[in-house]
């Protein structure tokens, strides 16, 4: 069903730029609850267990189809001027995403979420893309980012990169040394390096902007 959704998603954002809104309202307004329920009851599983580790088990293809769900969602929501729920749930709930990240669940179901991290701070609406301005203007834009910023740098200011591998093996974020046997030279995963980079640092980056006052930006 998950993977069956993604696959329509894509398929409507095809179609003629007119007709794309109306089709994806009927197609998402229904399932926006549902959608809601599903992000909460699947990124809530407790993800150490070995349905999770396995590479080849349901649990974790079930898990790499949420994520192209969550991409296409993401997405699809340049089309709508007041984007749905289910559309906002990545950054509303980013927690879930962190926690996901954070826990002992394959790797490239890791960096799966973590480049969809990236595709979040990249994010802009049809309207602030065509203000050509750096920051973002509409207010769910603005509020979306916002709420994911503030996650973000709260988990950042404790040790939560600290728990990030950079590899499948044996690298992980801000270690200083290697696995035994294993050479030093190219250990780290430079496009999780780089995409983490770029969440802190446009989290950072629209704090900052957002802040009220001398003391928020300090």
């Amino acid at each position: 069903c998950l993977w069956t959704l993604a696959a329509i998603l894509k398929e409507t954002l095809k179609d003629a730029p007119g007709a794309r809104a109306g089709a994806l309202k009927k197609l998402l307004a229904p399932l926006d609850a549902v959608l809601e329920g599903f992000y909460s009851a699947i990124l809530l599983h407790h993800f150490d267990s070995r349905h999770y580790t396995s590479p080849y088990s349901e649990a974790t293809n079930n898990l790499i189809s949420f994520t192209d769900l969550l991409e296409a969602l993401l997405v699809s929501r340049i089309e709508l001027e007041s984007p749905l729920r289910c559309q906002r749930i990545l950054f509303l709930k980013v927690s879930y995403v962190l926690n996901v990240i954070s826990s002992s669940i394959r790797y490239v179901i890791k960096k799966k979420f973590i480049l969809l991290l990236k595709k979040c701070v990249l994010y802009k609406s049809r309207e602030d893309a065509k203000s050509g301005s750096l920051f973002l203007q509409t207010p769910s834009s603005c509020e979306d980012m916002l709420a994911l910023s503030n996650v973000v740098l709260q988990v950042v200011n404790l040790t939560w990169l600290n728990q990030i591998p950079l590899s499948g093996k044996y690298s992980y974020f801000g270690s200083s040394g290697t696995a035994p046997g294993h050479d030093s030279q190219g250990a780290s995963d430079q496009t999780v390096l780089r995409a983490l980079s770029l969440v802190v640092l446009k989290a950072l980056e629209f704090k900052i902007h957002n802040s009220a006052t001398e003391a928020e930006i300090k």
